[in-house]
């Protein structure tokens, strides 16, 4: 009997799986691919070092803005692919370590559930079943593919994020359908490589969700790069290697690539493995269909003993929101008072310059009724900045309320503000206010002096 069944090996179960074990419960975790999930595998990992080697490209190319020339620059794409599969292979490898080190039973194959009895919750995989007094489900998130006439078709042209990761040379066109947070990492990475890219998003402005002055910004970058965007369109066919469109003005247009990239968002995975043998309650949307598992803030289903973390949620579909849930249901299931807050959960853009933002966007400040005021200043107010991006654009962007002069959100656009936006989040967790961040004693010359400039704006 186990204290604590786990299936899914992504940073939700394997995080929740080594603080469980270090707590001294007795864990098994299942996982059907490679520890680490999409995350390691597929996902944040694999990206972060293809455009890392892009970014160094970059910096080999325009090294003459800094006083270094480098000649005729190139890269060797197998390289690069191979570069990545070793650092994975390093990463999966160091998880794989952590779990025997915490004394985590590790299952390689499917898990399905059979049912909960006195003895507990029947999990079975392959020829063995387990019991387990708790359970819980970190089985993520799969790429959602709409029905879009001609897709399955036009076969191998079409990628998603997991293919287009395995790739073994570069494509000279590239149509990404989704202008969202993966779709411009790819946009991004192949467009410093020198590839064709064009972006088809059906809303008005690239990552939805994201602060949209910042966004606005991002992307007129990125149009001066080379990148093409087509704004309020929508797909209606894929014809070959043809993605057809309806523009604004509801005329049909037509664009080609070597390869089609089908990057519109995520859906759980809440089937296939004996959910509903439990009778959990799911979330559904307007029309009444599931999105994810229903979980509360301690991350308990409506099943005693039953807990869900990361995109199986449905909610917040982030690594790192994961490996807290995670964190937060082992609490909960040790008897600790924890609760999950979504107030100050970071979200990164990891193109060339980052995109970073934590807490309300200007949008939703509005949205919600808030009486707000937003400061801001162009990233040139910081020294290091000036020093390190020759040329570069970047603004950082304060949302105070404007009574208390409480944060409520912080965005960023340059690098290297993934590095920097934590002290945001904290910023925000403590309800600190920008009396109290400006007192903070930031390094100089740091980036992260941008904040505490921004911070100084606040009128009185």
């Amino acid at each position: 009997m186990f204290d604590l069944a786990i299936i899914g090996g992504g940073p939700g179960g394997y995080v929740a799986a080594e603080r469980a074990g270090a707590q001294g419960l007795q864990v098994v975790l299942f996982e059907k691919r490679e520890l680490g999930g999409v995350c390691l595998n597929e996902g944040c990992i694999p990206t972060k070092t293809l455009l890392y080697s892009a970014k160094v490209y970059d910096y080999a190319r325009h090294g003459d803005k800094y006083g270094v020339s480098v000649e005729n620059a190139s890269f060797d794409y197998g390289k690069i692919v191979s570069r990545k599969e070793k650092v994975v292979k390093k990463l999966v490898g160091g998880v794989k370590a952590a779990m025997r080190n915490h004394g985590v039973t590790v299952v390689k194959g499917e898990a399905m559930i059979e049912g909960r009895s006195a003895e507990g919750i029947a999990i079975r995989c392959g020829e063995e079943t387990y019991a387990a007094r708790n359970l819980l489900v970190c089985t993520g998130s799969e790429a959602a593919v709409p029905p879009i006439p001609g897709l399955k078709e036009a076969g191998d042209t079409v990628v998603t994020n997991r293919e287009i990761l395995a790739l073994r040379e570069r494509p000279e066109e590239l149509v990404v359908i989704g202008g969202g947070v993966i779709g411009m990492e790819f946009a991004s990475f192949f467009n410093s490589l020198g590839t064709k890219v064009t972006v088809i998003e059906m809303l008005p402005e690239i990552l939805g969700g994201l602060d949209g002055e910042i966004s606005a910004m991002l992307r007129g970058i990125y149009a001066k790069k080379g990148i093409d965007f087509h704004l309020c369109c929508k797909v209606t066919a894929i014809e070959g290697n043809t993605v057809v469109y309806e523009d604004p003005d509801g005329q049909t247009q037509h664009v080609s690539g070597t390869k089609i990239l089908l990057s519109v968002g995520r859906r759980a995975n809440i089937s296939g493995f004996g959910l509903e043998n439990l009778d959990v309650e799911m979330t559904l949307n307007k029309g009444g269909k599931p999105l994810g598992i229903k979980v509360d803030d301690r991350m308990r289903t409506n099943i005693p003993g039953v807990y869900a973390a990361g995109d199986v949620t449905g909610f917040s579909l982030l690594a790192h929101t994961a490996s807290r849930e995670g964190e937060v249901a082992v609490n909960t299931i040790l008897g600790h008072d924890d609760r999950m807050r979504y107030d100050a959960i970071p979200g990164v853009v990891y193109t060339n310059p980052e995109v970073a933002g934590v807490g309300l966007t200007e949008e939703q400040a509005k949205a919600k009724g808030i009486d707000y005021d937003v400061l801001k200043l162009p990233m040139a107010f910081a020294g290091r900045f000036v020093a390190e991006n020759e040329g570069g654009e970047g603004i950082c962007k304060l949302i105070v309320g404007k009574k208390y002069h409480e944060v409520l959100g912080v965005h960023m656009l340059g690098n290297p503000c993934s590095e920097i936006i934590h002290s945001c989040c904290i910023a925000i967790e403590q309800e600190m206010t920008v009396e109290q961040l400006k007192e903070v004693v930031f390094p100089h010359p740091t980036v992260s002096e941008i904040i505490k400039e921004t911070a100084f704006l606040v009128k009185n």
